[in-house]
């Protein structure tokens, strides 16, 4: 049975502002980072999470997010990496990607991180217009942006993903188009375009914008899928287009219900081991206050959360990533990585076979371009647990 592989995530807690939209674990800096002592306190959890249970599997991606990593220096990111590197094996082409912001004085860390071992930039320029940056509370404008991609390509980065949104406030499918088009003629290798959700305990949550009516949003979304076809760009998740061979391995892997290490003020993780009984899945749960867990990094006491994923839960949760994958899912996977047999008969498989949204061979299980479309009424099916 192959192996289920295992990536690292680090998070960075820290960004310069909170965006109205954001409900990420990040916090509005007060003061200087404390760079080092985040570090170390990194290399601690990562400690603890080594001595707390072995790991004998190389890394195949690392991931570093936030909050914005790209607050922190270069030196900064080399110690983290060097200290990973020290305490576990890596794959010869291993992924290493950091999220950076496009603000100008970030960008001239670019020629360090790659430097210190940083392979793929992931970039969050949301938009290419300045009114709608504006009020999206982003702290860099379109021209500071396209310098920032441009000095990641002098720095040496040749795999560099674009987050775009579109459905912003007052956006009309001319300005979606436009800021698509605009994304695509710096030639990523990787473009992450997706519709503008307003999350509960958020500003625009609680205070909501005017956003586009459902059809103009159809027309944003039809236009801009046709867009990145066009320029060579193929879907392999709902939100998710690239370049050939250069879709994310790190955001593959949680797709398909790999393992991860998550350390850091607010990481999650997951793993898998075998034993007596079968396959045994933990998830983990970091503090999420920079304060609470560089207080106490490096021991349990870091937990917030630490749970098994039982054997009744774990149908659904792969499910609800594996079948946003344009391209499915194998069924030997399946098994491997949630410990249970596909059951092809059940009346959720038949229901959604029925209403065309999926489709199954015998060997690999795959949405249907309608199944995408109604992705969460097809999740919907699954999540009566007597039918597991």
């Amino acid at each position: 049975m192959a192996e289920i592989p295992l990536a690292l995530y680090l998070h960075f807690p820290w960004c310069v502002r909170k965006c109205p939209y954001c409900d990420f674990n990040s916090h509005p800096l007060r003061g200087d980072i404390p760079e080092d002592a985040y570090v170390d306190a990194l290399l601690a959890d990562l400690d603890y999470e080594l001595s707390d249970r072995p790991e004998h599997r190389p890394l195949v991606s690392i991931f570093m997010g936030g909050g914005t990593p790209s607050l922190f220096s270069a030196r900064a990111i080399g110690r983290v990496l060097e200290g990973v590197e020290r305490r576990l094996r890596w794959v010869e082409d291993i992924e290493i990607t950091l999220e950076a912001n496009p603000g100008t004085a970030e960008a001239g860390h670019f020629p360090g991180y790659r430097s210190a071992g940083v392979n793929r930039l992931s970039m969050g320029f949301q938009s290419l217009n300045d009114v709608h940056l504006k009020r999206l509370g982003r702290i860099h404008d379109r021209d500071e942006a396209i310098r920032a991609f441009e000095r990641a390509r002098r720095a040496g980065f040749d795999n560099i993903n674009i987050d775009l949104m579109f459905g912003l406030p007052e956006q009309t499918p001319a300005e979606a188009a436009a800021d698509l088009d605009q994304a695509i003629s710096l030639a990523p290798e990787h473009l992450s375009y997706y519709q503008l959700t307003l999350e509960p305990n958020t500003e625009f949550g609680l205070h909501p914008p005017p956003l586009p009516a459902d059809e103009p949003l159809w027309a944003m979304h039809e236009q801009g899928h046709a867009q990145l076809a066009d320029a060579g760009f193929a879907q392999y998740e709902v939100s998710a287009f690239a370049r050939a061979g250069r879709r994310s391995r790190h955001n593959g892997n949680y797709w398909t219900f790999g393992d991860y290490l998550g350390v850091g003020a607010g990481a999650h993780g997951k793993r898998s081991w075998r034993e007596s009984g079968g396959l045994a899945i933990e998830r983990r749960a970091r503090h999420k206050h920079p304060r609470t867990y560089l207080s106490r990094a490096g021991g349990a006491e870091a937990l917030q959360e630490c749970h098994p994923v039982a054997v009744a839960d774990r149908r659904f949760e792969f499910l609800m990533n594996a079948l946003r994958l344009t391209g499915g899912f194998d069924l030997a996977e399946y098994r491997a990585r949630t410990g249970l047999d596909w059951d092809d008969d059940s009346a959720a498989v038949r229901e959604a076979r029925h209403r065309q949204w999926l489709h199954t061979d015998g060997a690999r299980v795959r949405p249907t371009p309608l199944g995408l479309n109604y992705l969460n009424p097809l999740l919907g099916l699954f999540l009566d647990q007597d039918d597991a």
